[in-house]
This record gives structure tokens, sequence and C-alpha cells, in this order.
């Protein structure tokens, strides 16, 4: 088994800020905080950078190094900020699960659900997919909607939550929230195009969780 990457954590305002060794150890920083600015660096020396700057800096902006080439990256060009974007985060798998839909130009969120008991990270991106499209339609906005899970499109063009998780008295809720989707999809039609964040260009999607 391969080892997991080590990450470091900068806590630029929490319940203490620094810098961090492991995401326990952040999530304890900026438990309770509001407005908590945080983010996940590859590097101890890329987090004292960080640190030693302004959140504002680093904001919706990717720590990774690019892998791709000029000419890939020429080709993807910039994301449409006209649009919203969704994306969830899963604490184990299954595990305590939430999803959210932000803007993405401002990152202001527009909707937030969870976090749901016994989830997975799928569940939420399909869900999350299913709300941002119903609260796109709901707002009779043309704006398209970004997700970073192709699992999650394929998902909703085939209006069905294909997930293996196994229903159980603790996230039978959940189960309720995945039937009431699919129905909205079999019984409403929508204009709304839907189109995969390019992460490796672009960074991580703006309603990301910043648990990576």
């Amino acid at each position: 088994m391969a080892k997991k990457k080590e990450k470091f954590y900068v806590v630029w305002y929490g319940n203490p800020a620094g810098i961090f060794g492991s995401w326990k150890e952040c999530q304890l920083s900026i438990k309770g905080v509001s407005g908590a600015q945080y983010k996940s660096f590859n590097t101890f020396a890329e987090a004292k950078t960080a640190y030693n700057k302004e959140y504002a800096d680093y904001k919706g902006k990717n720590t990774k190094k690019k892998t791709l080439t000029k000419e890939q990256l020429a080709k993807i060009g910039e994301p449409n900020l006209y649009s919203i974007a969704v994306d969830a985060a899963s604490s184990g798998n299954p595990g305590k699960m939430e999803y959210r839909g932000v803007d993405t130009q401002t990152h202001k969120q527009l909707f937030h659900q969870g976090p749901f008991q016994q989830g997975t990270n799928n569940v939420g991106e399909f869900l999350a997919l299913v709300h941002g499209i119903a609260y796109l339609q709901q707002q009779k906005s043309d704006r398209i909607i970004y997700s970073d899970s192709r699992i999650a499109m394929g998902w909703v063009k085939k209006k069905k939550c294909n997930t293996k998780l196994k229903k159980s008295a603790k996230n039978a809720k959940l189960f309720e929230l995945i039937t009431r989707a699919e129905h909205w999809l079999k019984t409403n039609t929508y204009q709304t195009k839907v189109v995969k964040w390019e992460t490796k260009a672009w960074g991580e999607i703006p309603a990301d969780f910043g648990r990576k």
C-alpha cells in the first residue's frame, strides 16, 4: 500500500492560527470559527511562506505544481466565471458527508447541506449537482454549473444515483434526498449546462472544502 502523501495546513484565521501537520489538527483549529481561513500545502516550506503572506494571496488558487503543458493550458482556456461550482466532502467512506454550491467568481456560498451520517463523496457530488441545477432553475438563471466529479455528472445524465452505499438507520435521511433528487431529474427539464471543472489547469474547484 502506497504511503499517504504528507500535507501541511496553514490556518491564517482560526483558534489558534498557525501551521499544522495533519488535517485533524487543522480541524480543531477552525472548529466553531466563523470565516476561518485555511489551505493545504505539499511542503512545510510552502506552508511557511504562505503563512507569512495573506490568505487572499492563496484563496481559490492551486497550491500544487501544474503538470499540463502551455499548449494544453491554452487549449483548456480559463473558467467561465458566470457560473456556480459545487463540491462535496466526506470524512471516511462512508463517513460524515456534506456538500455545497458557491458563486465561482466571488466564492460566496449559495447553499450548504449536511453533514449527513454514513455518506460518500460520490453521493454528495451527485446531490450537490442536482441541488445546483434546481437552484439555478429556481433563480431563472442561465449560468452554467461546474463539478469536478465525472461520476456524479454521469449519474445526473442518467438520472440515477448508482451508488453501492448500503441503506441504514443512520443514513436514511440521505437516501430520502437521493430519491427526491432522482425524482426531480425525471420530472423536470432544464437547460443548465453541466461542465467539468479542470482541476489540473485551474486548481481546486471554488466550492472545495479544503480537506485534500
